[in-house]
């Protein structure tokens, strides 16, 4: 039998906010749709904006044949298998260092990626900030700017919360009410401490960068056997939407369709593609048609920003 396709996966391809909705009405995107016509819509998994793990994460984990409940997808232990580390039996979990703005209402995380952190500097940090996790029993492993491996007790069957649910919005409705949050808390309440009056962070206001005051946990669980497929995640749509920048993430489709989509519009054999937006994943794939399905698959298949519209 012909081994599957590797799953092309899409986040953020569809948008809830009313500007993202709006920017997909005049989108185009001929190669999305040339491909939509000869690709039949299967697996549908259906959630809310409200889960603590977005499609696109349960995507690569259904590819990958993990079983996990929500929250508990183990891309921590996964990173560490890949960075070398010897996994064992315990609990990991992904560490990033933030920027937590406090407003009048509420506190809300910017997008790590405008700290602009190289690997001297976040291992400068790491450093900082070791002795407060040592002191609780947390093994800590660098593994690039912005991932932080750490492995301890409270992270086996701790639910958390992906940071896409959590960059630029209010953090309150993301911070899980389990007793295993507490220590974590405390910690994060010291780290904040720590940086707020700290040199370097002194340093990265003179230089007209964002401090970093504090980090989230995410990815956490025991590491799983992979016996299904690596998908490909081309997650270039994923700044501009998470940053509402909806010119650049227009921008972004354009260069999708014209790249990897029409790509894929051109391969003869079968093709996988997963959409993902806020809620929902929709899987296309090659599957047999007659010949009046082929002729009027085109006229059938909705325009593409109806299905994302729907995503």
């Amino acid at each position: 039998m012909p081994s599957s396709p590797t799953p092309l996966i899409l986040p953020f391809a569809g948008a809830l906010s009313d500007a993202g909705r709006h920017a997909l009405h005049d989108l185009p995107l001929p190669q999305l749709e040339r491909l939509l016509a000869r690709l039949t819509p299967t697996r549908r998994d259906e959630g809310d904006e409200f889960a603590l793990s977005p499609p696109h994460e349960r995507a690569v984990a259904q590819a990958l044949g993990w079983t996990a409940a929500d929250g508990m997808l183990p891309f921590a232990a996964q990173r560490a298998t890949e960075a070398g580390l010897n996994t064992g039996a315990q609990a990991w979990g992904l560490l990033t260092p933030v920027h937590l703005h406090v407003g009048t209402e509420q506190v809300s995380m910017s997008d790590p990626a405008s700290l602009q952190l190289d690997e001297a500097a976040s291992r400068e940090l790491l450093a900082i900030v070791r002795p407060l996790f040592d002191s609780e029993g947390f093994a800590l492993h660098w593994r690039s700017p912005l991932q932080w491996l750490a492995t301890h007790a409270t992270f086996d069957g701790l639910a958390t919360a992906s940071i896409d649910r959590v960059i630029g919005r209010n953090i309150d409705p993301w911070l899980t009410e389990q007793r295993a949050v507490r220590l974590l808390r405390r910690i994060q309440n010291e780290v904040q401490m720590l940086m707020y009056t700290h040199p370097i962070n002194d340093a990265r206001e003179a230089a007209g960068l964002p401090t970093v005051n504090s980090f989230w946990l995410s990815g956490t669980g025991r590491a799983q056997p992979m016996p299904g497929i690596v998908p490909q995640v081309d997650d270039r749509l994923r700044g501009p939407a998470l940053n509402e920048d909806w010119v650049g993430w227009r921008e972004a489709w354009a260069a999708l369709d014209a790249g990897p989509i029409a790509a894929l519009a051109r391969e003869a054999g079968p093709v996988r593609l997963v959409l993902c937006g806020e809620r929902h994943a929709q899987t296309f794939e090659t599957q047999p048609q007659g010949l009046w399905q082929r002729l009027s698959g085109h006229w059938r298949q909705p325009a593409a920003s109806t299905l994302l519209e729907a995503l």
